[in-house]
């Protein structure tokens, strides 16, 4: 979904500029504060989870002592064996003898063991690691349930009391936090606190425990060894950490210089249109790919850099090896202070330390983003609301009369504290009567109904119902005596019934009833087949504007209420709907206190009391007609309405029609243009009388935004799936097979070091069991230099792979980039309009898409090849040596791939099946916020909170379950390895005494195969990068396969010579691409011969600027054609045509660059030499001012051209224009927007740059076209009449109207 993408990348750039900020206070939330929802029971299931995990933690050390024993006894027997190869000796009571008779002594007179039973010994070591295995799984599924389902209880627990006290701030709070903000907090700030306090912390405690026991069991088993691996552990510490620096800088660095080309994107993509008018796309792309260059070198050191620090690491625990094992062979061999177990044991002991000390990092992370994450939420909740709606304080009157009375009121919104809405208001309203506020927009009429409901407090005066101060009564009373009806009510996503239920809890049938029917809404309800269950849509969007607002009084008269108010209830209806809604409320106004807060006046004449607002204070109050009398605001306001006579106003709103069921059928094509086409006819008056939402069919924009959205989620939907073929991502790569041979050279390399090591390692324990000490030293020796050639050998390769791998990524990169930019370039300008292809969701589909493909080619065909050498070579090993026990093995390697797999699935963790699971509740707290207004309106927040928490039960009760699946699996993959060794190595004893099998043999079979299985688990690790960057590339690629529908191409298409500038339009009719509801152009005829000027007049929407997109071909026409020269458009050639095209539009456009450069950008087919610029400028009177400069012409405009004023700019773009030497000028409103003094020098430029060509001139100041040889006046697509000033004048039509009023024509 192309569109989420951009959203998401923009507010990723915000979080992270916020977890900066967050960071920096964050440290207020400690981590131990994280669990202050827990209770004892939660407390007592983390503290029995972490011992669990403790000893979870202690089992591979544990594991060591066994294999340490295990190595021994191997080492004994095959010592034996060798003995009794003699026939002259036999074995004795334990003791070997020769055979006749006397005790066989070694050289310096030891006696030598034997009678080794190893099958048994065996078996007891096969018992020992299924015990370790089983306690492994019991502990290990013990530690995940109890933390997840305690992580899960506080979750719940902390949700809930987050969304009841955001429930029960004050509305001011509301205004300073986004509705979107107050979601995200709720679904992914939680999550993230789930995540710090769930199972990444046993996991955690487990990794610690692990160090810890390493340590201890090196420490028992040799302290000297063990002392000496620790002290060349730093330099692998501090790789690590190197590294991880030197890749954070350089990655800053690479952002840095591809920001540089992005802007150049940004700043092409959203001034297409001016690219594309001066054929500039060649141009932007070489300047694009220019800035691409540093980036990809930034890339390539990124990637060399890496390599080298990942040879070095390698490099180093080679060389470590080749050092703990010559030092403790040495401990073995000459002072005998090990023995062969106890140094594998040591040595393993301390590796498994260090790897789970770098294991238990990433922890850490998720500990401080769920403390950053919190410390919002805590604010939150630990935040007192100012006006509490839960409370129950405050007096209750007895009885009420209704008399309400602002004093010296003065107010400003929270969110908006320069701006004063109310100035010292004092407003008596009397019970009983019917009070109407008028009034200019943000005069504070609507403000003084919010203060009614307590929304807020004021600032200063107060507010008194009955003489008694609101702020001293109940809330939810006060609020349960107020009725409202807003402009554009909010009904909830339920049954028209349940709407209406909730204006008063606990009210029968015949109440609903009763009320619709004063309501005036039984009527229409009952003709609904489902009548009061009828579901109303997500915000009510199933009803129409008067039905809808219908409901809603209905709402408000169930609860029966002292004070009504009417925010200006009939507005957003047409007349049918306002006069019957109307009379509803003239119905039910009887009796009660009502405020009515109106625009339109015909529906305030007979309030009691009419009060003029004007900057926030009571300027004027009395009757309709003492207020005529007046001549206040009051009467300014009705003549005004008059002026613009009412009655067309009504009029077009009365084309909507109120159908309530075929509202989809209807809208979509007929009645929609109609109303929108007549729209147009009532913008000016809304110009008029500031009367800005009144005249939007609330009906019509209601239902066609509706149906737009579904549509285009549908169709992100279809675009989500697809991936792209490998080998087309391949093709684009091969330019750089050099690099990628060399590079899969190295991986292989990287992928053989492993199964080398399985050789060594079994090749070093094979030593121990010779006889001869000197040739066990030379074999040690030999063994040790063998390990450092590996170490050397592997840091090329590592640095082989890395570098290549960048480079060639990086290259592909670069190429993608330019050519998916160069295909935005040949789109038509159609395809910009789309919003999916705003100018930001295509600059990061630049950023983001291209460099994700590389995921699909270098480094995961390394990852590839590193993987299948590392198993091939595993397999070769271990069925050469043992086939027997390979296949044994074999039937475990499934089960510890899967564990990889489960592990890889564990730390991405359920988090996808926790967000579908809080949908339910997530709609429920979306509605709840977004509608608070009318949730406090109607004191209902407490029923939200229940329905919130109801939906939370679902999730919580799936997230326990889940606790059990997961902790099983986590187990199982846990203890997957520890029955693989008791089987095999039970085997393998087997094979040792049976078949004489060597038992370094055996170590040898199984080290490799389990090394290569870890190695299937790591490549599984990698795939989701891969499924990332297919979908990347297949976005990719539909762009680049995408045909523009106006080919850019210099060969297709008319071209001539002599190109005169004959234009002719003939009964063109368009709609824009992303409108094709509003007819544009509807039948344009108009023609002008070579040389001369034609001007359009008209308002704004008729369609001037859209002839001029026309003849620029950014679109074609529906129908009809437009001549050039005779050709019809869409048989020209695109550049030919452009080229023969001049425009200076209304916000001239100035690339970031010197002004020099901006006028040479207007003919890219060349290069511009300074003479002609100067002479360009000096016709375009910008010669004079640029000589002023301190740089002259190479002064830099800025971005946009934000370092001139907008005379210079419009100079600078004629001057551009007139480089071009074309012979069709277009002028779209070019000196709209200048003052007067620069609009004569403009004028002038252009009255000078005019000579000689077809001049097409856009104006809103008819003074500047009163030369022009043609005027066309247009309205609504369709031009009304032409000729020239003169004969126009004479007419007294349109013309004549615009030219005598002097309006201005927007």
């Amino acid at each position: 979904m192309k569109k989420s993408n951009k959203i998401t990348t923009a507010s990723g750039a915000d979080k992270g500029g916020k977890d900066e900020k967050k960071k920096g206070n964050a440290l207020s939330v400690g981590y131990f504060q994280l669990f202050r929802f827990s209770t004892w029971k939660d407390k007592a299931m983390m503290v029995v989870g972490s011992l669990c995990a403790l000893i979870h933690g202690a089992a591979s050390p544990l594991m060591l002592l066994v294999y340490g024993m295990m190595t021994d006894i191997f080492v004994t027997y095959e010592l034996e064996v060798q003995e009794l190869k003699d026939p002259n000796k036999e074995c004795k009571n334990n003791t070997i003898y020769w055979t006749n008779g006397s005790i066989y002594e070694t050289a310096d007179n030891n006696t030598v063991f034997c009678g080794v039973d190893i099958e048994a010994q065996m078996t007891m070591f096969a018992y020992y690691y299924i015990g370790i295995g089983l306690g492994v799984l019991v502990v290990s599924y013990f530690q995940i349930l109890f933390w997840v389902s305690a992580a899960a209880r506080q979750t719940q627990r902390i949700r809930k009391t987050y969304f009841r006290k955001v429930m029960q701030m004050e509305i001011g709070w509301f205004d300073c936090n986004s509705v979107g903000e107050l979601n995200t907090r709720i679904s992914d700030d939680i999550n993230k606190i789930n995540n710090a306090i769930a199972d990444q912390v046993s996991i955690f405690v487990e990794r610690l425990s692990t160090f810890v026991f390493g340590f201890m069991v090196g420490f028992i088993g040799g302290w000297k060894l063990t002392l000496v691996v620790i002290a060349v552990s730093p330099l692998i510490g501090l790789a690590a950490g190197l590294m991880a620096m030197a890749v954070a800088r350089l990655t800053g660095r690479e952002l840095k210089a591809y920001a540089k080309a992005g802007a150049v994107a940004d700043e092409v993509l959203s001034s297409i249109r001016t690219v594309a008018a001066f054929g500039g796309e060649e141009k932007e792309a070489t300047r694009y790919d220019n800035n691409l260059v540093e980036a990809q070198n930034w890339g390539v050191k990124k990637g060399a850099i890496i390599g080298v620090f990942q040879g070095y690491l390698w490099c180093i625990i080679f060389l470590c090896y080749a050092l703990a094992f010559w030092y403790g062979s040495k401990l073995v061999i000459d002072t005998q202070e090990l023995s062969p177990g106890s140094l594998i044991q040591v040595f393993f002991g301390v590796l498994m330390a260090a790897m789970n000390l770098g294991q238990a990092s990433p922890c850490l992370e998720a500990f401080a983003s769920g403390r950053a994450a919190a410390k919002t939420i805590f604010e939150t909740i630990d935040r007192e609301p100012e006006i509490d709606c839960f409370s129950e304080d405050g007096y209750k009157l007895d009885k009420v009369k209704g008399d309400i009375e602002f004093h010296n009121v003065t107010f400003y919104y929270p969110s908006r504290p320069e701006v004063k809405i109310l100035d010292n208001l004092s407003v008596q309203i009397k019970s009983g009567e019917t009070t109407a506020f008028v009034g200019p927009s943000g005069s504070g009429k609507s403000t003084t109904i919010q203060l009614i409901q307590r929304f807020y407090d004021p600032k200063e005066g107060m507010v008194s119902l009955d003489g008694h101060d609101i702020r001293s009564l109940n809330i939810q009373w006060l609020r349960s005596l107020i009725g409202i009806v807003e402009q554009e009510p909010v009904l909830f996503a339920t049954t028209i019934g349940e709407n209406i239920r909730y204006g008063r809890s606990g009210v029968t049938m015949e109440d609903i009833i009763q009320a619709t029917k004063e309501a005036n809404a039984y009527n229409f309800i009952m003709e609904l087949p489902q009548k009061f269950d009828t579901l109303v849509g997500e915000g009510g969007g199933q009803m129409s504007g008067g039905q809808k607002q219908r409901i809603a009084i209905a709402r408000a008269l169930i609860r029966n209420p002292k004070i009504l108010l009417l925010d200006m209830a009939t507005s957003a209806l047409d007349n049918k709907s306002e006069a019957t809604v109307q009379e509803a409320l003239d119905n039910v106004r009887t009796g009660r206190t009502t405020i009515s807060v109106a625009h339109r006046l015909s529906t305030i004449r007979n309030a009691d009391v009419i009060v003029g607002f004007e900057h926030g204070q009571a300027v004027e109050r009395g009757t309709h007609s003492d207020l005529l009398e007046r001549q206040g605001v009051y009467f300014t306001l009705v003549t005004l309405q008059n002026q613009g006579s009412s009655t067309t106003a009504n009029e077009v709103i009365s084309e909507t029609p109120d159908k309530d069921v075929d509202l989809k059928t209807s809208f979509r094509r007929g009645s929609c243009r109609s109303s929108k086409r007549s729209l147009f006819g009532s913008i000016r008056l809304r110009s008029q009388s500031k009367l800005s939402s009144d005249f939007v069919p609330d009906a019509v924009s209601g239902s066609l935004k509706i149906l737009s959205d579904i549509e285009e989620l549908d169709d992100d939907d279809d675009e989500h799936k697809e991936t792209a073929p490998v080998a087309r991502i391949l093709k684009y790569n091969q330019p750089e097979w050099p690099y990628m041979l060399l590079g899969s050279l190295g991986a292989a390399v990287n992928g053989s070091v492993n199964p080398i090591y399985a050789i060594l390692f079994s090749q070093i324990l094979g030593t121990f069991a010779i006889r001869d000490l000197n040739e066990q030293r030379e074999q040690i020796n030999g063994i040790c230099v063998l390990f450092c050639i590996v170490a050397v050998t592997s840091f090329f390769s590592q640095f082989l792979q890395g570098y290549t791998f960048a480079k060639s990524g990086e290259l592909l990169t670069r190429r993608l980039r330019k050519v998916g930019f160069q295909a935005m370039l040949k789109q038509e300008i159609g395809w910009f309009d789309d919003p999916r292809n705003s100018p930001g969701a295509l600059t990061t589909r630049l950023a983001t898409d291209a460099s994700m493909v590389q995921g699909a080619t270098g480094s995961q065909i390394g990852m590839i090849v590193n993987s299948l050498t590392n198993i091939g070579a595993s397999f070769i090993i271990a069925f050469y040596f043992s086939w027997k026990l390979t296949l044994v093995i074999m039937c475990f390697l499934p089960l510890i791939g899967l564990s990889g797999v489960f592990q890889a699935k564990m730390l991405t963790g359920f988090a996808n099946e926790d967000k579908k699971a809080m949908e339910a509740a997530g709609r429920v707290s979306s509605e709840a916020l977004t509608n608070i207004r009318t949730i406090a309106g109607l004191a209902k927040e407490s029923s939200f909170v229940e329905s919130y928490e109801e939906k939370l039960e679902l999730p919580y009760t799936a997230a326990k379950k889940r606790a059990n699946i997961y902790g099983i699996c986590f187990g199982f993959a846990q203890c997957v390895i520890f029955m693989a060794y008791a089987a095999s190595f039970r085997y393998g004893g087997y094979l040792v005494r049976a078949e004489g099998l060597q038992y370094m043999f055996v170590f040898r079979v199984i080290s490799a195969v389990v090394i290569s299985g870890t190695a299937l688990g790591r490549a599984s690790s990698f795939t989701p990068d891969y499924a990332k960057a297919k979908t990347a590339a297949a976005q990719l690629f539909k762009l680049l396969d995408r045909v523009p529908k106006i080919s850019l191409s210099h060969t297709d298409g008319d071209k001539w010579e002599h190109f005169r500038g004959d234009i002719e339009f003939v009964n063109c009719k368009f709609t824009y691409p992303t409108r094709p509801d509003i007819q544009v152009l509807n039948g344009l005829k108009v023609s002008v011969k070579p040389g001369q000027t034609l001007a359009f007049v008209g308002s704004s929407g008729c369609g001037k600027s859209t002839s001029v997109q026309l003849l620029e071909r950014f679109y074609d026409p529906d129908e009809g054609q437009m001549l050039i020269d005779g050709h019809p458009s869409y048989a020209v050639n695109v550049p030919f045509l452009r080229s023969q095209i001049g425009i200076v539009s209304q916000e001239p456009v100035l690339f970031d660059c010197s002004i020099a450069e901006n006028i040479q950008y207007g003919d890219n087919a060349r290069r511009v030499s300074m003479e002609e610029i100067i002479e360009a400028a000096k016709k375009a009177y910008l010669h004079d001012f640029v000589m002023t400069l301190p740089d002259k012409y190479e002064t830099q405009v800025g971005a946009q051209g934000s370092q001139l004023s907008r005379g210079q700019k419009q100079r600078i773009a004629i001057a551009r224009a007139i480089v071009r030497n074309p012979k069709i000028l277009l002028l779209d409103e070019a000196t709209s927007a200048l003052d007067t003094e620069s609009e004569q020098i403009v004028q002038s430029a252009l009255d000078e740059a005019r000579k000689g060509r077809t001049c097409i001139v856009i104006a809103h100041r008819l003074s500047t076209i009163q030369t022009a040889d043609i005027i066309a006046v247009m309205s609504h697509g369709v031009v009304i009449e032409q000729g020239t000033h003169d004969k126009l004048m004479a007419k007294r039509g349109a013309y004549y109207k615009l030219v005598t009023t002097g309006a201005p024509i927007s």
